[in-house]
């Protein structure tokens, strides 16, 4: 009941500050050299999506012996309506996913995130603009990706982070992300894609310190329609604001290759 009351107080605030599209067209940020939307900076997500992209109660952490330390934050869902509309067969497996996900969520592995997971961990990222590419580098796991603007080209294999070709409509910049593989998820919470997915992204800024992001998803081999997620990304306003190098694979070394270890003699 608890939980449920907090849920709905944090839905109202959500609603009252989710920008209308009229507040977002009344902003017009400066301009690059080319006259495009100036999106560059240093950027970050202020939400518990990477945890569960769906409304969710705090609960226990991993490791109990480690008390509060670690346990998931309670928040409200980015989710539009809060639902996802998985296939019965794909719902069986988010919900073993979300049983074992200590050993099986990429993030653990210090994979890629993929998008749009990589825009919601608490991690920031950075926007560099030119008028044929716009550059996005994360910090976890030192990930990248190039948005190849008003380019008809197909993904010629397979990527972690997706192929991205951009366009400007006007304030917005729209990315069009295909060529996924199957191995990134969501979020924590077990929630996955197969490498049918396209992402559908939009930016928008709504005031000099903030930009509005939504994501489109479609992935028919594991959702029964399309769905959107969407949420206010923060420029990070410290001194020399930028992604730090956040190389996490030999923390992840043991927990993939310990039990491959030969054993020592005495």
């Amino acid at each position: 009941m608890i939980a449920a009351t907090v849920a709905a107080v944090i839905g109202a605030f959500w609603l009252g500050t989710t920008p209308t599209s009229t507040q977002a067209r009344a902003y017009r940020a400066p301009r690059t050299a080319d006259g495009k939307p100036n999106l560059n900076g240093t950027w970050q997500a202020l939400n518990t999506a990477n945890w569960d992209i769906q409304d969710h109660a705090a609960r226990q952490g991993p490791v109990t012996a480690l008390g509060a330390s670690f346990s998931v934050p309670p928040g409200a869902g980015v989710v539009e309506g809060n639902e996802l509309p998985y296939r019965p067969e794909a719902l069986a497996k988010k919900k073993e996913n979300l049983a074992h996900w200590m050993t099986l969520d990429p993030e653990i592995k210090c994979y890629m995130p993929g998008i749009p997971r990589a825009t919601y961990q608490p991690h920031p990222f950075q926007i560099v603009q030119t008028p044929q590419q716009v550059l996005m580098a994360y910090e976890f796991a030192n990930a990248s990706r190039i948005i190849y603007m008003n380019s008809t080209e197909e993904s010629p294999i397979s990527f972690w982070m997706g192929w991205s070709r951009g366009r400007w409509e006007g304030e917005t910049l729209v990315v069009d992300v295909t060529g996924f593989t199957d191995q990134t998820w969501f979020d924590r919470a077990g929630n996955f894609h197969s490498d049918a997915l396209h992402v559908v992204e939009r930016y928008t800024a709504t005031g000099p310190d903030h930009l509005w992001y939504e994501a489109t998803i479609d992935d028919p081999n594991v959702f029964t329609r399309p769905w959107k997620m969407s949420m206010p990304l923060y420029r990070r306003m410290e001194k020399n604001a930028q992604p730090l190098e956040y190389i996490c694979v030999e923390f992840a070394e043991e927990l993939m290759y310990g039990h491959l270890r030969k054993p020592t003699s005495r």
